[in-house]
């Protein structure tokens, strides 16, 4: 991967607006792959390593949930929950970013190396503030924790024992001024015992990733289910002659088709797929339109 990576320092427009804003962020970055844009939403999900069944099936459905709404999910690649909330974005389709606490010149753990070129495949990236050669060192990984934070409007918890460099990430969280979402579970199992106690100290039980879609002030439909939301709200007749003949075409279409297949004005058809474009129903690629998905 060395021929890959790419230098970002802190000056420079590209660099995350959201961990700029934070205490003590890293003046250089080091990445392989497209880095979270202005306009992208980063929601983080962190957790220990030695996770339960039920702990790595509720980090990758959450993060497949949230990213499937278009939300791009940052972890920091180690094995347990965070290769889980990567996979789950993966498998909703969604991007993600992965912190390392070393030189991107390998990965670690070896175990993830095949997902961390997933990562990158699929429109994701891999950072560290650690030139090539950089060995992970163990206050490494504390100090990677606030980048994963610092990318994310808010960081979720999914099973963090006492000693967690979850709980790290969440106490930065705090700290940067994000929201901290918790999932609670046994009051017997050791795993819990450091989320129960961010819990007491003021952070958010979530039981769903609705729950944390709702205290974001979010949508827990998909961009397509909002789009449906919205056609049944449409009341114009040419809007909706437009949108029925979107939905009946098996692909994308040209505007020269709308016009033939709904037999309206040209003049009016381009008025309404502006609007609707504009309302978020109809989405446009290369003179192609069709229902947002």
């Amino acid at each position: 991967m060395r021929e890959c990576i790419l230098t970002l320092h802190s000056d420079d427009s590209a660099y995350p607006r959201l961990l700029k804003e934070t205490v003590g962020f890293p003046k250089t970055l080091h990445y392989i792959g497209s880095l979270p844009t202005s306009e992208e939403i980063c929601v983080s999900i962190v957790g220990t390593r030695k996770a339960t069944r039920e702990g790595l099936a509720i980090a990758h459905e959450t993060a497949k949930e949230i990213a499937k709404r278009g939300f791009t999910i940052v972890s920091g690649l180690a094995l347990g929950i965070d290769g889980a909330a990567h996979e789950g974005a993966l498998a909703g389709k969604g991007k993600t970013v992965a912190v390392l606490a070393n030189g991107l010149d390998s990965v670690y753990p070896k175990q993830h190396e095949n997902l961390a070129k997933l990562i990158i495949e699929n429109g994701g990236c891999i950072i560290s503030e650690y030139s090539d050669g950089t060995p992970s060192y163990p206050n490494q990984f504390l100090e990677r924790n606030r980048i994963v934070s610092g990318l994310s409007i808010a960081t979720i918890v999914i099973e963090a024992p006492e000693r967690s460099g979850s709980l790290a990430t969440a106490r930065n969280a705090i700290e940067q001024g994000r929201e901290v979402f918790i999932f609670p579970g046994s009051v017997n199992h050791v795993n819990y015992r450091g989320s129960h106690r961010l819990i007491r100290d003021g952070a958010r039980l979530v039981t769903n990733f609705s729950d944390i879609l709702e205290d974001l002030g979010m949508s827990d439909k998909t961009p397509r289910e909002q789009s449906l939301t919205k056609i049944t709200e449409l009341e114009d007749e040419n809007e909706i002659e437009i949108v029925r003949t979107l939905l009946e075409s098996p692909d994308s279409i040209t505007i020269d088709k709308i016009i033939e297949l709904t037999i309206l004005p040209p003049h009016i058809v381009s008025e309404k797929l502006t609007l609707l474009i504009f309302d978020g129903i109809v989405s446009e690629q290369n003179g192609l339109f069709s229902i947002r998905s």
